[in-house]
C-alpha cells in the first residue's frame, strides 16, 4: 500500500519565441524547451516558413498545443515532452 502519491500538474504554454532556426517554447513550469527546427525532420514544414508564418501563432485552448493558422499544421506539448534528445 502506497503512503504517499504523487499528482501530477498540467503543463502548458506559456510563450513561444523563434531564435534564428530554433523555436523556443516557455512552459507554464517555467521549463524551456529548444528545438532545432531544420534538423528535425517531423518540423520541415515550420523550418521551411517564413518569418512572418512562424510569428503567426497562438495557442489551443488550455495551452496544450501550440497551431499555425498560415501553415496549418501545429505542435502538441506532450509529444514533445516524450521526445528523446537529439543525438
Amino acid at each position: 500500500m502506497p503512503i504517499s502519491t504523487k499528482s501530477e500538474s498540467t503543463v502548458s504554454v506559456k510563450d513561444v519565441q523563434f531564435f534564428g532556426d530554433v523555436l523556443s517554447i516557455l512552459l507554464t513550469d517555467e521549463r524551456t524547451i529548444s528545438l532545432p527546427i531544420k534538423k528535425i525532420d517531423w518540423l520541415a514544414w515550420l523550418a521551411n516558413a517564413t518569418e512572418q508564418q512562424r510569428e503567426n501563432w497562438s495557442l489551443e485552448p488550455g495551452g496544450y498545443a501550440i497551431f499555425w493558422n498560415d501553415l496549418d499544421d501545429g505542435i502538441e506539448i506532450e509529444h514533445l515532452l516524450g521526445m528523446s534528445p537529439l543525438i
